[in-house]
């Protein structure tokens, strides 16, 4: 009866160890669309700010319903993501992130992605020193 206690107590524990390296995270669902006020508060900006951004950078070209609601894709979102982090985290001009992305917005993306990655990454140690 005491083995199997402890074979049970070593088990539980293998299993919070292993909960706590790898936790379970459920698939994040996408839409295919999102409105323009979701598009704001994800990246935190104002409505207007979104659709001036709109007007200046010829990649956003949202659909339009027949109310005329703008309806952002996955890569608008992401376009508007990088277009946010020059000039908000990097301090860039507009005029400094026309140029920059003039004809690179695969080199932008591809930056935007690794990005992307080493915050997720600096999450999960931040985590796992946490809970260490």
């Amino acid at each position: 009866m005491i083995n199997f206690t402890l074979d049970r107590a070593r088990e539980e524990r293998r299993i919070s160890i292993i909960e706590i390296i790898m936790p379970y995270k459920e698939k994040k669902i996408e839409k295919l669309y999102y409105s323009i006020g979701e598009v704001s508060k994800m990246i935190e900006v104002p409505v207007s700010t979104v659709r001036f951004w709109e007007n200046e950078f010829d990649i956003l070209k949202p659909m339009k319903n027949k109310k005329g609601n703008r309806m952002f894709t996955g890569t608008d979102l992401k376009n508007l993501m990088i277009i946010h982090r020059l000039l908000k985290e990097e301090g860039m001009t507009m005029a400094g992130v026309k140029k920059k992305l003039s004809g690179k917005w695969d080199e932008a993306d591809h930056k935007y992605q690794i990005n992307e990655s080493l915050q997720k990454i600096r999450g999960i140690l931040l985590d796992l020193r946490d809970n260490i």
